[in-house]
């Protein structure tokens, strides 16, 4: 693995982190008060062709590598601290990447130029009501119905649903068949007819919706199935590697943020007659801060290589180590954004807890990866350790 970035992923990076200083930052406030990310914005990231980046030019995006869509994920959490863009950025890399690999080719062609243009919304809608990680056991089905499939079950924690009604466009919905023992991967448009929409408040990221879809024996035209009826568990599962890797590169971007605010601030705080700084309990502190930055930032960028070796090629061949190392990621850069996030706010004291500093912002976004989404933190454990010690230790 070559860890100098080339000339033309040093250009990208500079480009997106451009764009995340002067348009992300200016607009984080206005996206976290109207609950939403403006046209402007979104129009600005398709131009630069930062919507669903890995999905190949010939359906609208500029397929680019998972290193690629690593580096601008973490710079667009480092420019929206809100961690809103960031959300709708990852959903659209990918899912839209799933969509390109195992989609039919009518699907592709209909949906995904109108999402690489930041014109319809794509998401991905596996959690339930009644549980989120143990899929296996999911009560939303869909069979047979002729022209395609009948649908009839309910999805919850949604990121998106606004945004798909409103804009348009739909989520790639697991469901589990009811013609065979397997679970059929389908995208679910959220106009068909038989869909209610709910939408739920949430404590932070609140420029992009949360909420819950009805499917009332919704309709789905077969070109909207993923891949081999039956075979939708595997599809998702490997959807979720992929978008894993980059949530964990935005929380790096938002870590990365929030220290380089803290240690402004304590060079140039004076108590007791000196920078706060000086004092070691503090600039101990922030050296481990970044010494853990660093390090998951270097982890997320070798599980983004991986990705790329192998599971973007279609190679098999690696996969444990690849599950590995992307559980791995989710698994400590989640924790170590909100601790950043955590204690730069305390070294400002009473101002860190105002809206003026800013860093509530952080935390309130970062907190929804830690609290379950893309895949709660025990379950990147149990993960990882069905990986290290084989599936019979398995504890499900």
């Amino acid at each position: 693995m070559e860890f100098e970035l080339s000339d033309e992923e040093r250009a990208f990076q500079q480009a997106v982190r451009k764009f995340g200083d002067k348009t992300l930052r200016a607009n984080e406030r206005r996206i976290d008060a109207e609950g939403r990310i403006p046209r402007e914005v979104l129009d600005e990231m398709a131009a630069l062709g930062l919507l669903a980046m890995p999905v190949p030019t010939e359906y609208g995006g500029m397929g680019g590598s998972a290193v690629l869509t690593e580096l601008a994920a973490e710079e667009i959490g480092r420019g929206d601290f809100s961690m809103a863009t960031a959300v709708f950025f990852l959903l659209e890399a990918g899912w839209g990447w799933s969509l390109a690999k195992h989609g039919t080719e009518e699907a592709k062609r209909e949906i995904l130029p109108p999402v690489c243009q930041g014109k319809t919304f794509l998401g991905i809608a596996t959690t339930e009501p009644t549980g989120g990680s143990d899929l296996a056991r999911m009560r939303t089905k869909s069979k047979r119905d002729g022209t395609g499939f009948s649908v009839r079950g309910e999805k919850a924690f949604l990121s998106g649903v606004e945004e798909a009604r409103t804009m348009g466009g739909g989520h790639l919905t697991l469901t589990k068949s009811s013609d065979s023992d397997g679970f059929n991967f389908l995208y679910v448009p959220t106009s068909a007819p038989g869909n209610s929409t709910q939408k739920f408040t949430n404590m932070g990221r609140m420029g992009i919706s949360t909420g819950a879809i009805t499917y009332a024996d919704t309709h789905v035209d077969r070109k909207y199935l993923l891949g081999e009826e039956g075979h939708g568990f595997e599809y998702a599962l490997e959807g979720f590697t992929v978008a894993r890797t980059f949530v964990s590169a935005a929380c790096v971007g938002a870590a990365e943020r929030a220290l380089e605010v803290g240690l402004a601030y304590i060079k140039e705080r004076p108590a007791f007659g000196q920078p706060l700084a000086k004092f070691e309990g503090i600039q101990f502190e922030a050296v481990d801060l970044y010494a853990q930055i660093e390090a998951v930032k270097w982890q997320c960028r070798r599980a983004a290589w991986l990705l790329d070796r192998y599971t973007l090629r279609g190679d098999d061949s690696h996969r444990s180590e690849v599950i590995k190392a992307v559980a791995s990621v989710k698994l400590t850069a989640p924790p170590i954004a909100f601790e950043t996030v955590k204690r730069v706010m305390m070294w400002f004291g009473a101002a860190g807890y105002t809206k003026d500093v800013g860093l509530e912002l952080g935390l309130r976004g970062v907190m929804s990866y830690l609290v379950g989404a893309e895949g709660g933190l025990n379950i990147m454990r149990i993960i990882i350790g069905r990986e290290l010690l084989g599936k019979e230790f398995a504890p499900y």
